[in-house]
C-alpha cells in the first residue's frame, strides 16, 4: 500500500461489537476481505479503522451498511488458526470519523478524521464519575453477566473519558446504544447517558428477577395442584364418580376472578357457580348454567378503548377511505370535537340512508378506524324474531343471547362502533316485532340499562357509537326512526365516481388481477364513458365490476399477445366491453317549437328529459303519454289550466282548448317517470307549441308550478346540474328558493353554467322562449 498512512488506512467492519479507545480485546476475523485488510495493516504500521455494521446479517457490507464513527486500533498480536480464520489482539487508540472510501476491493481503505474528547467543568465531571462508579457497583450486584471483580478494575480509573468507555464495554447493551456512546465526543453528555442507561438496566434486571421469582412460585403451585388433582382423580375413580366436574369448577372460578367484573355481576357469577357445583353433570340444566357463566365472564363490562380525538387525523383517515360524503364526515368530526370538549361518554346514533353501493357499510368501518375503536357489524336483513335482538329466556335448552350481546362479546370493549346493517329490512310476524326491541337499544335515555332475556342483568350500551344503514326510510317504523339522526347519501356524481375510480377502484382491481400501474392505465375519458354508458347506478359497485372486466381483458392481452402496456381510451372501450349498455340525454341541436328540456333526478344520478307537445285539430282533449306518475300528470294538468287562464296574454284564441287536442309526451315510454319538478318544463313546451315560439336549445329547466304560475322549489339540484353540464346545456332555469343548493354544485361545473333563478312562470318564458320571428 503506497498511500500516506496518516490519512489512509485499512477498514475492518465489525459485526455485533463496538471497540472503544483504551480497550484491549481479542477478535476472530474470518471474512476474506477482512483477512486481507489485516494482512495489509500488518505489513505497515499495524493500524486499522474498526467500524461496526448496522445490520450484522450483511456478509459483504458497503458504505451505507456501516456507521460513520469508529475507532482507530493497533494490532498487538495476530495468530492464524487452522480453520482459516485469524485471531487478533487489538488496542483501541482514538475515535475517528469515516470520511471517504478510497477502495472497496479486495478490502476497504478509507480516509478518516480523528475525534477529540471535549470536556466540561472539572467539578461536574468528577461528580458524574463518582455517580457512575456507584451505579456500576450496584449494577454488578444484580447482573449475572457482569462479574463483581469487574468493578475493581473500574473504580480506580481517574480519567473521565476512559471511565465512560470501559464501563460501557462491560454493559449488556444493544449495538445502537454502544455506538451512541462512541459517537458522543462531549464527555459530560457521555457520562450522563451511561448513568441513565445503567439505571434503566438495573430496573429491567430487577423486574426480570421479580418475574423469575413469580414464575418459580407459579410453577411450584402448578406442580402441587397437579399432584393434588391426580390424587383427586384417583379418589373419584375409586368412588365411581365421573371426573372432570371439579376441574371445570376451578377453571370457571379462575375465569371469574380474572375477569374484573362489576361487583353485582361477580356476585351473580359466584352464585350460579355454586348452583353448577350442586347440579348433576348429566342434567340439561348443567350445560345451561355453565354457558351462562361463560357469557357473564366473556362479555366486556368495563374494558374500554380510548378514543383518538385528533380531528385532523380523523379527517385524513376518512378522506383516504372515501371521496365525497362530506355531510357524514362532517358529522363524525363534530362528534369528535364535542367529545374533546366535554369528555362525554354517550355516542351518536346515526342512520345512513341511500341506495346500494354508495359505501354506507365501508364508511362505518372508516369511522371506527378514525376514532380508534373496535368495529362490529350485525346484519338485520330478514330478522323476524324479537329474540334475535333480546335473546332467549334461559328456561329453554339451547338458549343464547341476542345479536346485540353477541356482537358486544366479539367487540371485547364497551364502546365499539356498532353497525346495524339493513335496519329497514327487519320484519315482524307471530314471533314478535324486532323493530320494537330495537327501540330500547337505540334510545339514549334507556340503553344504559339494556336488558337481554338471556343475560337478565342490565347492560350499558350508552358508550356504543351506533351506525345504522338503510336503503329506504319508508319501511322503518316512525318511533324507531325518531331515535336516529338520519343522514342521506343520495349517491355519487359523475365527477365523484371519476375520482373514486382513480383513487380506489382501479388500484384495488389492478392488485386483484396481478397488474401494475405501468401495465394498465385508464384515461379519464374512458372512465367517464364507463360511468355514463356502461353503468347506471347511485353507487359504484357496477363500475367496479366493469373496471374488473377491463383489467381481466387487459391481463389476457398482456399474457397472450406479450404486450408490455395497455392504455384504455374512450374509443377502446367498445372493443373491450362491447356496445354501450345505456345512453344519456343530449341537448337539442336546434331551437325547437313545442319541445323543452327538463332536468330529472333518478337513483342513478341526474339526467335530461325532453318534453314534447303536439297541437292538432280536435275537440279539446288533453292526452298524456310516456308512463307518467300521478304527480307528473297533475303537473301537466296544472300547466294546461294556467295556459288557459292566461290565453289573452299569450294571444291565443279564447276557445282554443275546444278546437285543438293537446298531446304531451315524454319519450322512453317504457321507463316510469314521476316527481314534482317537471311543471315549468311542461308549461314552457305547451306555451311554445301554442304560440309558435321556439325554445332555446341551450336551456334546461326544473321547478314545479302552481295554478297561479308560482315556481316552487325542487330537490336534487346538484345531480340535475351535472346532467345538464354533461348534456351540453349552458343555462339552467331554477326556482329562486333553491339558491341555497348552489354551493353543493362543484365549482368547475358552476363556472361553466349560467343559473337563472325564477319565482314565476312569466320569468321562465322570458328566458326560455324566442320571439316568433326567430323561427
Amino acid at each position: 500500500m503506497n498511500q500516506d498512512h496518516e490519512t489512509i488506512i485499512p477498514l475492518l467492519p465489525l459485526r455485533g461489537v463496538v471497540i472503544y479507545p483504551s480497550m484491549v480485546q481479542h477478535l476472530d476475523v474470518g471474512r476474506e476481505h477482512s483477512v486481507k485488510a489485516l494482512e495489509d495493516a500488518m505489513m505497515y504500521d499495524q493500524k486499522l479503522l474498526l467500524v461496526a455494521q448496522r445490520d450484522t446479517s450483511v456478509q459483504t457490507p458497503n458504505q451505507d451498511d456501516l456507521y460513520e464513527v469508529g475507532t482507530i486500533a493497533y494490532i498487538k498480536q495476530m495468530v492464524k488458526l487452522p480453520n482459516g480464520t485469524s485471531r487478533i489482539l487489538i488496542e483501541g487508540l482514538e475515535r475517528a470519523t469515516l470520511k471517504e472510501i478510497k477502495q472497496a476491493d479486495p478490502f476497504f481503505t478509507v480516509t478518516y478524521e480523528s475525534i477529540h474528547d471535549e470536556h466540561g467543568d472539572d467539578t461536574e465531571e468528577q461528580a458524574q464519575m463518582r455517580m457512575l462508579i456507584n451505579q456500576f457497583s450496584e449494577y454488578t450486584k444484580v447482573s449475572k453477566k457482569t462479574k463483581s471483580e469487574t468493578y475493581d478494575t473500574v473504580k480506580d480509573i481517574d480519567e473521565s473519558s476512559r471511565l465512560a468507555d470501559i464501563v460501557t464495554s462491560h454493559l449488556s447493551l444493544k449495538i445502537e446504544q454502544k455506538q451512541h456512546v462512541l459517537e458522543t465526543a462531549y464527555v459530560p453528555d457521555r457520562l450522563d447517558y451511561i448513568i441513565q442507561t445503567i439505571q434503566n438496566e438495573k430496573e429491567v434486571l430487577s423486574m426480570e428477577k421479580k418475574i423469575g421469582q413469580r414464575v418459580k412460585r407459579s410453577m411450584e403451585r402448578t406442580q402441587r395442584e397437579y399432584y393434588l388433582r391426580e390424587q383427586l382423580k384417583a379418589i373419584q375413580k375409586e368412588l365411581g364418580e365421573r371426573d372432570g366436574k371439579t376441574g371445570e369448577i376451578d377453571e370457571l372460578k379462575e375465569k371469574i376472578e380474572e375477569a374484573e367484573l362489576p361487583e353485582r355481576i361477580e356476585e351473580i357469577a359466584h352464585k350460579e357457580l355454586n348452583r353448577y357445583e350442586k347440579v348433576p353433570q348429566s342434567s340439561a340444566e348443567s350445560s345451561v348454567i355453565r354457558n351462562y357463566i361463560e357469557w357473564l365472564v366473556e362479555l366486556p363490562w368495563t374494558n374500554e378503548t380510548e378514543d383518538n380525538l385528533d380531528v385532523q387525523r380523523a379527517e385524513r383517515v376518512l378522506d383516504e377511505d372515501h371521496y365525497g360524503l362530506d355531510r357524514v364526515k362532517e358529522r363524525v368530526l363534530e362528534y369528535l370535537a364535542v367529545q374533546q370538549l366535554t369528555d362525554s361518554a354517550s355516542g351518536p346514533i346515526l342512520c345512513l340512508v341511500g341506495p346500494p353501493g354508495v359505501g354506507k357499510t365501508s364508511l362505518a368501518q372508516s369511522v371506527a378506524r378514525s376514532v380508534g375503536r373496535e368495529f362490529v357489524r350485525a346484519s338485520l336483513g330478514g330478522v323476524r324474531d324479537e329474540a334475535e335482538i333480546r335473546g332467549h329466556r334461559r328456561t329453554y335448552v339451547g338458549a343464547m343471547p341476542g345479536r346485540i350481546m353477541q356482537s358486544m362479546k366479539s367487540a371485547g370493549t364497551v364502546n365499539p362502533v356498532f353497525l346495524l346493517d339493513e335496519i329497514d329490512k327487519m320484519a315482524s310476524d307471530f314471533r314478535g316485532d324486532p323493530s320494537s326491541a330495537m327501540l330500547e337499544v337505540l334510545d339514549p335515555e334507556q340503553n344504559d340499562k339494556f336488558s337481554d332475556h338471556f343475560i337478565e342483568e342490565p347492560y350499558d350500551l350508552s358508550k356504543v357509537m351506533f351506525i345504522a344503514t338503510a336503503n329506504n326510510l319508508s319501511t322503518i317504523p316512525a318511533p324507531l326512526l325518531d331515535r336516529m339522526e338520519v343522514i342521506s347519501i343520495a349517491g355519487y356524481t359523475e365527477l365523484e365516481k371519476l375520482h373514486i375510480a382513480k383513487e380506489h377502484l382501479i388500484i384495488k382491481q389492478l392488485e386483484e388481477n396481478g397488474l401494475s400501474k405501468s401495465q394498465l392505465q385508464f384515461r379519464d375519458d374512458a372512465i367517464l364513458k364507463l360511468v355514463r354508458m356502461y353503468t347506471r347506478e347511485a353507487g359504484v359497485r357496477n363500475l367496479e365490476r366493469e373496471i374488473a372486466s377491463v383489467c381481466r381483458k387487459a391481463a389476457k392481452k398482456i399474457v397472450s399477445e406479450e404486450k408490455k402496456r395497455v392504455v384504455v381510451t374512450e374509443n377502446q372501450l367498445e372493443t373491450l366491453l362491447g356496445k354501450p349498455k345505456f345512453r344519456y340525454g343530449q341537448a337539442e341541436r336546434e331551437n325547437q317549437i313545442g319541445t323543452a328540456t327538463g332536468l330529472a333526478y333518478t337513483q342513478a344520478g341526474g339526467d335530461t328529459l325532453a318534453i314534447e307537445v303536439s297541437i292538432v285539430q280536435g275537440t279539446g282533449k288533453l292526452t298524456l303519454t310516456g308512463k307518467l306518475g300521478d304527480v307528473m300528470q297533475e303537473s301537466a294538468q296544472a300547466a294546461f289550466s294556467y295556459v288557459r287562464a292566461r290565453a289573452d296574454e299569450f294571444e291565443l284564441e279564447k276557445d282554443f282548448y275546444e278546437k285543438y287536442d293537446v298531446h304531451i309526451h315524454i319519450p322512453e315510454g317504457a321507463t316510469p317517470k314521476d316527481g314534482p319538478s317537471a311543471g315549468i318544463t311542461i308549461a314552457t313546451a305547451l306555451v311554445s307549441a301554442l304560440t309558435n315560439r321556439p325554445v332555446r336549445k341551450e336551456v334546461g329547466m326544473t321547478g314545479e308550478i302552481t295554478l297561479r304560475g308560482r315556481v316552487l322549489p325542487i330537490g336534487g339540484l346538484k345531480e340535475k346540474s351535472l346532467s345538464a353540464h354533461r348534456a351540453g346545456l349552458t343555462t339552467i332555469i331554477m326556482p329562486a328558493q333553491n339558491d341555497k343548493d348552489l354551493e353543493d354544485i362543484p365549482e368547475s361545473v358552476r363556472e361553466q353554467l349560467t343559473f337563472i333563478q325564477v319565482s314565476h312562470l312569466d320569468e321562465v318564458l322570458d328566458h326560455a322562449l324566442l320571439a316568433k320571428e326567430a323561427i
